[in-house]
């Protein structure tokens, strides 16, 4: 309860960056995740993504993905922050019940919040499947080097990440904008500081 009052708290406390030049000099940041070789299946690795205090889940699902890279098209990452109320979403593998609900068991990978039981289905672009939210968590763009194995993260797709801007945000020039507003953008030594 207190997560789910801290979290609309701070997205009532959303306010749009102004109209400016450091508008059309924004990139996203490209860094260095893993590499495929130090992948478990099933085993997720927390990262920030694109801002130091935005946390995200990088996972080798063992299935192909819709949106998957690698060489099994199967790993995939997603924000984190739940598109209903901004409380942090857990992965959880196929069969298995998050800490929260122990006679629930998930019918796919997928992420689940414990707040008000949202779920969205990791092989399909995080798509809504259960629960309150309305729209996807926002997905990690990531890019494969089938030469070294190498996998970064190289930008964000919609919808903006909660908080980050209008609820449902899809415009990509507006995602670009809206999640890099209101913090310091990942370096490759600040993408894996928050313990996550």
């Amino acid at each position: 309860m207190i997560a789910s009052a801290a979290s609309v708290f701070r997205f009532l406390l959303y306010v749009p960056s102004s109209s400016g030049a450091e508008e059309t000099t924004l990139t996203w940041p490209r860094v260095k995740l893993t590499n495929v070789k130090s992948l478990a299946t099933l085993k997720p690795v927390g990262f920030n993504y694109p801002l130091v205090n935005t946390p995200n889940l990088l996972v080798k699902l063992g299935t192909k993905a819709e949106n998957g890279v690698g060489p099994d098209m199967d790993i995939v990452a997603y924000s984190i922050i739940c598109q209903h109320l901004g409380c942090y979403v857990g992965f959880q593998a196929t069969g298995t019940s998050p800490p929260c609900n122990a006679s629930f068991r998930t019918s796919t990978s997928e992420g689940y919040c414990c707040c008000h039981g949202g779920e969205y289905d990791f092989g399909r672009r995080a798509k809504v499947i259960g629960g309150p939210p309305e729209r996807p968590l926002p997905s990690v763009k990531l890019e494969y080097d089938s030469t070294t194995g190498d996998i970064y993260a190289v930008g964000m797709e919609p919808p903006t990440i909660f908080g980050h801007g209008p609820p449902g945000t899809i415009d990509p020039a507006l995602v670009l904008k809206y999640d890099l507003a209101g913090g310091q953008p990942v370096t490759q030594e600040t993408v894996f500081t928050s313990g996550v």
